[in-house]
C-alpha cells in the first residue's frame, strides 16, 4: 500500500469522524443558545453517546494503523498533509490510553458541568457548581496521568496542550512583566488622569437596534453573511462547522450598548479566522489547528486594536447616530472614543477595559495553577478569587455570579485557556506594529476599510496558523519571537494620550 493510498484511506475515515464532531458541536451550540432548561440533561446524554461513537472511531485498529504508518513515514505527503498527520498523531497519543468507559464518564461530567454552571451563575451560588468543577479537575488529572509522556506538573501539561511550548515558567515571567508596567500606569491614571465624560454610556439602546448594528459590524469586518449565523447566549462564543457555517453569539444589554459592540467585534474576529483559512487546509483535515492564543490574537485585535482605535470610532460614529436617532446627538466622536477607552478596574472580565484586562487573566491564571496542581481545594476558590480581585484590581466582589462563576471556561476541560487571551493581546500588538510598517493602518481604520486589514491578515496570519507552532507563527509574521514590550509600549502610548498624562 502506497502512502498516497494510506492517506486516501485515512482521509475517508476522517471525513466520517468530522461529521460526528460537527454534530457534537451543533448540540453543544444548541445547549448554549436555545435549549430549554429541562432539555439540558438529554442534550448532555446525546453528546456523551455521540462521543462514544467518536471514541470508537479514533481507537479503531484501522485508523491507528494508518495514522502510525504515515506518522512514521510521511514520504510523498504534501506539507499540509504531513502537518495534519502530526496534529492527529499528537492528539491520539494523548488519548490512546483512555478507556471507552472513562471517555464516556468524562463527556457526561462535562455536559452536567455546563448545566450546573448555568444554574449556579443564575442563582449566584458557587456551591451548585462546586461538585461538577471538582469532578472535572479530577478527570483532567486522571487523563494526564494516563499519558505515556507529558510535561512535569498538571498545569504545565494543560498549558502545553493549549500553546505548544507553553509553561508556568514562561507565563510567570510574562505576567510579571505585565504587572510591573500596567499597575503603575493604572495608579497614575487614577491620580493624574483628566476626567472623561461617560454618563451617556448607559443611555438605553433598544435590543433590535443593537442587533441590526451587530450585523452591520460583521459585514464591515468582512464576514460572509451567507456563511454566518448571529445568535445570543449567556457567555458569547464563536464556533464553526467549516468555513461555510460559522456561528457567532453575543449578549445584549439595553443600558450598555457598547458591550455588544465589542463582543460582536471580538467574536467576529474569531469568525474571520474560521472563514479564511486556505482551502487546502480544509480539504486535508488541517484547518482549525491553530493554538488558542493565535485565535484570541485576532478576536482581541478586532475588539481593541481596531474597535477601540480613534480612527474606527470616528468611522462608526455616524452609523451609530443614524441607527439611534437623537440618543447620542450631544456626543462627539472624540468623547465616544475616550469613553470606550476609560481605564477603570472592574469586576467582569469580558467588560474590562483594554488596560486592566490582563489583570483579570492573572487572577484566573494563578487560581488554575493552584487548583490543578493541588495547592488549593475547590472550596477555597470563591474566597481566593475575591481576595485577588481586591489585591490586583481594588474591587470588592458582591456575589459569585460577578466573581468566580462569571466565565464558562471551567465548565469544560478548558483549564489553561485563560492565558491565551493575555498572550493574544501581546501577539496582536506585535502584529499591529508589523502591519504599520507595510501600510497606513490608521487611514484604513478611519475609512472603515477593514477589508484591507483582513486581507493582510488572511495572507500573513491565517494562511500559516494551523501549520505552525506559536513561536514559528509569530516569527514568520514579524521576524521575531513574542516580545511583550511592544504590547506594553502600545498601552502606555495610548492611555497616556487618552488621559492627557
Amino acid at each position: 500500500m502506497t502512502n498516497e493510498e494510506r492517506w486516501q484511506a485515512l482521509s475517508a475515515l476522517l471525513d466520517e469522524m468530522e461529521a460526528y464532531y460537527r454534530v457534537l458541536g451543533k448540540v453543544r451550540c444548541d445547549m448554549a443558545c436555545c435549549a430549554p432548561p429541562e432539555g439540558m440533561e438529554r442534550a448532555g446524554e446525546d453528546m456523551a453517546i455521540l462521543g462514544k461513537q467518536v471514541y470508537a472511531m479514533t481507537h479503531a485498529p484501522r485508523y491507528i494503523e494508518l495514522l502510525e504508518a504515515l506518522h512514521a513515514d510521511p514520504e510523498g505527503l504534501t506539507p499540509v498533509q504531513k502537518k495534519a498527520v502530526e496534529h492527529l498523531y499528537d492528539r491520539w497519543a494523548k488519548e490512546k490510553n483512555i478507556t471507552p468507559e472513562l471517555s464516556f464518564e468524562m463527556d457526561m461530567a462535562a455536559s452536567h458541568a455546563y448545566s450546573d454552571w448555568l444554574t449556579a451563575k443564575q442563582s449566584a451560588d458557587f456551591s451548585k457548581f462546586r461538585d461538577s468543577l471538582a469532578n472535572l479537575i479530577k478527570y483532567q488529572r486522571v487523563q494526564i496521568d494516563l499519558r505515556d509522556q507529558h510535561p512535569e506538573g498538571y498545569y504545565n501539561t494543560c498549558l502545553d496542550d493549549m500553546e505548544k511550548g507553553g509553561s508556568e515558567q514562561q507565563l510567570d515571567a510574562f505576567f510579571a512583566a505585565l504587572r510591573e508596567r500596567i499597575v503603575p500606569l493604572v495608579r497614575r491614571i487614577q491620580s493624574e488622569g483628566k476626567p472623561i465624560r461617560e454618563e451617556f454610556m448607559t443611555r438605553p439602546v433598544p435590543i433590535p437596534v443593537q442587533e441590526a448594528f451587530s450585523r452591520w459590524l460583521l459585514e464591515v469586518e468582512g464576514l460572509r453573511s451567507t456563511a454566518l449565523v448571529l445568535m445570543t447566549t449567556e457567555h458569547p462564543f464563536t464556533t464553526n462547522f467549516g468555513p461555510k457555517d460559522v456561528r457567532v453569539t453575543t449578549h445584549y444589554y439595553e443600558e450598555n450598548f457598547v458591550s455588544n459592540i465589542f463582543s460582536t467585534l471580538h467574536e467576529g474576529g474569531h469568525a474571520l479566522f474560521m472563514q479564511n483559512e486556505p482551502e487546502e487546509f480544509y480539504v486535508n483535515h488541517c484547518s482549525d489547528r491553530m493554538s488558542n492564543a493565535m485565535h484570541e490574537t485576532i478576536s482581541r485585535f478586532f475588539e481593541n486594536n481596531v474597535g477601540r482605535s480613534e480612527g474606527f470610532v470616528e468611522f462608526l460614529y455616524p452609523k451609530l447616530r443614524e441607527m439611534t436617532g437623537d440618543t447620542f446627538a450631544d456626543v462627539t466622536p472624540r468623547e465616544l472614543y475616550e469613553a470606550v477607552n476609560v481605564a477603570r478596574p472592574s469586576l467582569i472580565r469580558i467588560e474590562a477595559d483594554e488596560l486592566t484586562y490582563c489583570l483579570h487573566i492573572l487572577v484566573r491564571y494563578e487560581l488554575e495553577k493552584a487548583f490543578l496542581n493541588g495547592e488549593i481545594t475547590v472550596d477555597e476558590i470563591p474566597v481566593l478569587w475575591n481576595a485577588k480581585y481586591k489585591e490586583y484590581l481594588g474591587v470588592d466582589v458582591p456575589s459569585d455570579a460577578a466573581g468566580c462563576l462569571q466565565d464558562v471556561h471551567w465548565s469544560g476541560y478548558g483549564f489553561g485557556y485563560f492565558p491565551s487571551y493575555a498572550l493574544g493581546n501581546a501577539y496582536g500588538a506585535q502584529i499591529l506594529r508589523q502591519m504599520r510598517k507595510e501600510f497606513d493602518v490608521d487611514a484604513a481604520l478611519r475609512a472603515g476599510d477593514l477589508q484591507k486589514i483582513g486581507g493582510w491578515l488572511k495572507e500573513r496570519v491565517f494562511s500559516i496558523a494551523s501549520i505552525k507552532t506559536p513561536d514559528e507563527w509569530i516569527r514568520a509574521i514579524t521576524g521575531e519571537s513574542l516580545n511583550v514590550n511592544y504590547y506594553l509600549d502600545y498601552l502606555e502610548a495610548k492611555f497616556t494620550e487618552v488621559y492627557g498624562l
